[in-house]
């Protein structure tokens, strides 16, 4: 395997130093929003839920607005 020369390694880490993506501050990421969702829920919902939402392979969002969306249709 070939070594890297030091100019080599310079221009990665210039590179990478420079094109990092960076979280946005203030903003929730896709976890930290999906964690919110459910804390908003008791224990049991939560987890119903989160079943629903593995065995779907879906996201817990995606499966509360289908609840919501049959609920809003049956009414």
């Amino acid at each position: 395997m070939p070594r890297m020369t030091d100019e080599e390694a310079d221009a990665l880490d210039e590179y990478y130093t420079q094109n990092t993506i960076m979280p946005s501050s203030g903003k929730p990421g896709l976890f930290a929003r999906q964690r919110a969702l459910l804390d908003a829920l008791d224990d049991v919902a939560a987890h119903y839920i989160l079943s629903r939402a593995k065995a779907a392979h879906k996201t817990p969002a995606q499966i509360i607005g289908e609840m919501v969306r049959k609920e809003l249709a049956s009414a």
